[in-house]
C-alpha cells in the first residue's frame, strides 16, 4: 500500500523531510512487489472544498512524478488519515484474499502509522517499511499555525524527524506491525556488507 502524493511536495517544509530518497525507495519496493505478483494499492489523500494543497481542484492530489500505477493496480482516494475508513480498501483486500499488508508513504507518524494500526486492528499482518516513509518536523502545539518553517525549526519544542521515526517504530513494533527496511523486503545486499 503506497501513500505518496504531490500535495506534500508543494509545502514549504518539503525540503526538511526525513527521507529525501523516499521516491526511489518506494519505487524499489513496488518493483519487488510486482515481481512477486503482489497486489500494489496506491492511496491518495483528498480534502475537497478546502482550497488547500489537498483540495483536488488544485491538481496536486496525484502521485508524485516518477511513481506510476501499473495496469490493474487500484488507486484509492481517502479523506481520513488512514486508508481504510473512507475507502473500499478492506473489501478489495478481502476479495483478493489478502491477509498481509506492507505499508509505506508520506507522514510516517500520521497516514502511514494510522493505516498500519487500523489494518492491525482489522486482523491484517502489517509490515511497516520504515525507510520507505517520509515525515517532517512537527511544531509544538502552542506554536501558531502561521509559524514559518524557520520558526518551526528554531523552536526547541519541535519534534525532529529522527524523534518522530523513532517514536513511530517504537509504538508499532511488535504490537501493530513488523518493522522492515526496503533492503530486507527486496532481498538487496548492501555493497560491502560481506553477503
Amino acid at each position: 500500500m503506497i501513500d505518496v502524493q504531490e500535495s506534500f511536495r508543494q509545502r514549504p517544509i518539503w525540503a526538511y523531510g526525513s527521507n529525501p530518497d523516499v521516491i526511489r525507495q518506494v519505487d524499489r519496493l513496488v518493483a519487488a512487489a510486482r515481481q512477486r505478483g503482489d497486489l500494489v494499492v496506491w492511496v491518495l489523500h483528498s480534502e475537497p472544498g478546502t482550497g488547500g494543497l489537498f483540495d483536488p481542484t488544485l491538481g496536486y492530489v496525484r502521485l508524485i512524478d516518477g511513481l506510476v500505477p501499473a495496469e490493474g493496480e487500484p488507486t484509492l482516494v481517502k479523506t481520513a488519515h488512514n486508508a481504510f475508513t473512507t475507502t473500499n480498501l478492506q473489501q478489495l483486500l478481502t476479495q483478493a484474499g489478502i491477509t498481509d499488508i506492507t505499508v509505506c508513504g508520506i507522514r510516517t507518524e500520521q497516514c502511514v502509522e494510522t493505516t498500519t494500526r487500523v489494518g492491525a486492528d482489522l486482523g491484517y499482518r502489517m509490515t511497516f517499511v520504515t525507510d520507505a516513509t517520509l515525515t517532517f518536523p512537527i511544531p509544538h502545539r502552542d506554536l501558531p499555525e502561521t509559524a514559518t518553517v524557520a520558526e518551526i525549526l528554531a523552536d526547541p519544542r519541535t519534534l525532529t524527524n529522527e524523534e518522530i521515526v523513532t517514536r513511530t517504530e517504537y509504538a508499532l513494533a511488535g504490537r501493530f506491525a513488523t518493522i522492515r527496511t526496503v533492503d530486507e523486503l527486496t532481498g538487496a545486499t548492501l555493497v560491502g556488507s560481506g553477503g
